[in-house]
């Protein structure tokens, strides 16, 4: 029974079921029957096609990598050919043709673990041969636990390289590097290896706070004092610093935030107050180091500072968990500097707009929030309504979040690993959605020790129906941000809440709210972003919102052109975030041409719906009031566009003739009205008034009710007879 790379677990090769598409594979066979679907490989591009690209795996077997598994356009993947790339493959059809799947992780140090699928052998999940003349370095000797907790081996560190293949000028390639089999040892290698007979072993003690650490053991202790200092004698330094401490043996206290298992040493990812380093810990070749630490964990860290293609790495010697007062000491420095670092520089608004002025503070404490969540490596979730406002606010926010995680993240795939936009079916954040995001995440965190994302419910989570959907997210420590310009109700309990209602105030449009929101997250994008609070606008654009548009060149009639195109793609696909095409709407390099076509189809589109449901109204009046009455389930096209709640709204605009619209569904009814009609307090009068037709208020003054089918015309008059009263 062998060990997993990644995880330690016991397992029958050397990766478990678990974390299998957590490595990459190098392929030696000859056949594409020999592949194995679900694993990802290193390969090379073999050229491009206007439906894909072609990729090499191994010597022998091409796939395809099809132009509809790329996130983005075929283009953004900056491929050449010969290139070095990782796919995932999808599928080995009978006749040899292979299905690949793009991998958002394009470098050797974004897999846990390299792996040899050779059919040749025994397992076809080999380690890798250790390059020869692998040399090792000796300052320390690496000490941890077998998997089982049994007794701790003692091996030398491993001057192992990782990332790309490139050489600084002033490097010497090192012995053993990983995808250098031939390098030569140079003269601090040799030094190292001198010295590595003289390495003693270790036994892991406990200190008197809790914590694990390392201990030396043997009579030459003595002897290696010179070149060994105990850990306490070691100076603590920021990772910051690193950069002028080449050569030097150094301490370390920050937190783990991730793992990754290579073909050589463990690459622990640390993160302290002022940046992060990868430090390596090497046992023997692709065994996991240190089994026992995770990522959240607080540790110190021993080892010499070296440089390899330029980039810093910390050669570990010894690494304590840290616990009580000593780890909450190295949280609480992390924490502060992180606060300061995550606030925004400016927290001007991007527009003078009252109402939200009123929840400016709110704002900047969001916008702290979201990021601090970039710096600190945790992924943002925006889930938005698929509405004007909620893809206006998501796609403001996702703007502007971009260019903060390349900053912050040296990854080619950060932008598609670190933010994800999910429009949402409804106005609610539903147990549903929560399950689902939960799920990911769980998933996320198992296989990749990724941490808990933080989530940005933008035009949804004030109301009650959202609390199970957050209490779900809550049960697993996940951060929760809710932007929503509409009615709140019963909010649930957030980390971080702007609403204007909240706050005693007036209802905003949401996509101004997440707009203003945006700036703040990063004032590099407001010029950018100027035009985008106009277009969430059906009327009436705010005179403040306007004049912001047009100074970047937007007129009325382009906001207007913008947002019937954004209405459109809303509706189809909703559960795709659609970014590339959101981005070409919206910042159109082309004179428009684009929003134009998406726009004119919007147009005729709804004027044909409206067409057909106008001689539909049907006029009631009650106690003064005028109602027209439109059956939705009996004269709407259901699964076509538009959706019914853009159809009322575009009939209420439309109509003048009545003071109130009612839409009525087979078991839901809407409410449309200029007047101050509170829609949730008609439904709990309904619900008393009729308890046996199911009635449940759904949202907050203006939701929808929602019925038991065959009680339709009941509740339908209780509802005309309760909004009657509440004009009257």
């Amino acid at each position: 029974m062998a060990t997993c790379i990644v995880c330690g677990a016991a397992t029958d090769g050397h990766i478990c079921d678990t974390h299998e598409e957590d490595v990459a594979f190098e392929f030696r066979g000859n056949s594409p029957d020999q592949l194995t679907a679900g694993r990802f490989y290193r390969g090379s591009v073999d050229g491009f096609a206007d439906f894909g690209a072609f990729v090499d795996i191994g010597d022998s077997v091409t796939g395809l990598l099809h132009r509809s598994e790329v996130p983005g356009r075929l283009e953004s993947l900056d491929w050449d050919d010969g290139d070095q790339v990782y796919v995932q493959v999808m599928n080995v059809h009978d006749n040899g043709n292979i299905d690949l799947g793009w991998s958002i992780r394009q470098a050797e140090r974004d897999f846990r673990g390299q792996l040899v699928d050779d059919p040749s052998a025994d397992s076809n999940a080999q380690l890798p041969e250790e390059p020869e003349g692998n040399g090792h370095s000796a300052d320390a000797s690496t000490e941890t636990e077998t998997a089982d907790g049994g007794t701790p081996t003692s091996e030398s560190n491993s001057e192992f390289e990782f990332g790309d293949d490139e050489t600084d000028a002033d490097d010497t390639p090192q012995a053993g590097d990983a995808g250098e089999p031939n390098g030569e040892t140079n003269d601090s290698q040799a030094t190292t290896d001198a010295r590595s007979s003289d390495s003693e072993e270790r036994a892991q003690t406990r200190d008197e706070s809790g914590a694990e650490t390392e201990s030396a053991s043997g009579a030459d202790e003595a002897e290696d004092d010179q070149d060994d200092a105990a850990p306490e004698d070691v100076e603590r330094v920021e990772i910051a610093s690193l950069d002028d401490r080449i050569g030097d043996r150094v301490a370390l206290e920050a937190e783990v935030v991730s793992t990754r298992q290579t073909s050589g040493p463990t690459i622990f990812e640390l993160v302290d107050e002022t940046g992060a380093v990868d430090c390596a810990a090497f046992v023997e070749a692709g065994v996991r180091a240190y089994p026992d630490v995770e990522a959240g964990d607080v540790v110190r860290l021993v080892g010499e500072v070296e440089s390899h293609h330029g980039d810093r790495q910390v050669e570990t010697e010894e690494l304590t968990v840290l616990s009580g007062e000593n780890a909450d000491a190295v949280s609480a420095r992390k924490a502060e500097a992180l606060n300061e670092r995550a606030a925004p520089e400016d927290t001007t608004l991007l527009a003078d707009d009252d109402d939200v002025a009123a929840v400016q503070d709110d704002l900047v404490d969001a916008a702290t929030s979201i990021r601090r969540a970039v710096i600190e490596g945790q992924p943002v979730i925006l889930r938005h309504t698929a509405t004007v406002e909620g893809y206006v606010a998501g796609t403001a926010l996702e703007r502007s979040l971009l260019p903060l995680v390349r900053d912050e993240h040296a990854r080619d795939d950060a932008q598609y690993h670190y933010v994800d936009r999910r429009p949402l079916d409804d106005a609610f954040y539903t147990i549903e959605d929560a399950t689902n995001d939960v799920t990911d995440m769980l998933e996320a965190a198992e296989r990749h020790d990724e941490k808990h994302p933080l989530f940005v419910l933008v035009g949804a989570g004030s109301t009650s129906e959202s609390a199970d959907g957050v209490g779900l997210l809550d049960m697993y420590d996940a951060e929760t941000v809710v932007v929503d310009g509409g009615y709140a109700d019963d909010a649930p309990a957030v980390d971080a809440l702007v609403s204007p209602t909240n706050d005693g105030g007036n209802t905003v449009n949401t996509g101004a709210l997440g707009a203003q929101l945006a700036a703040l997250v990063n004032g590099d994008v407001r010029e950018d972003i100027r035009h985008l609070p106009g277009i969430a606008y059906w009327t009436d654009v705010p005179t403040a919102y306007a004049d912001l548009a047009a100074e970047s060149g937007y007129e009325r009639e382009e906001l207007a052109t913008l947002r019937d195109a954004i209405a459109l793609e809303a509706f189809y696909q909703s559960y795709e975030d659609k970014r590339e095409l959101i981005t070409d709407l919206l910042w159109d390099e082309t004179g428009g041409s684009l929003a134009e076509h998406v726009a004119d189809q919007f147009r005729t589109k709804l004027d044909t719906e409206l067409d057909t449901a106008e001689p539909h109204l049907e006029p009631r009046g009650e106690g003064g009031v005028v109602f027209e009455v439109l059956d939705v389930g009996e004269f709407t096209h259901q699964y076509d566009f538009p959706p019914v709640d853009l159809l009322l709204d575009a009939l209420s605009r439309r109509d003048d003739r009545a003071d109130v619209l009612l839409g009525v569904g087979d078991d839901e009814l809407r409410v449309r009205s200029d007047e101050d009609v509170d829609v949730r307090a008609v439904g709990e009068r309904v619900a008393d008034e009729l308890p046996e037709a199911g009635v449940v208020p759904r949202g907050a003054r203006d939701g929808r009710i929602e019925f038991l089918s065959g009680e339709k015309d009941a509740v339908t008059d209780a509802v005309v007879a309760a909004i009657t009263d509440q004009l009257a």
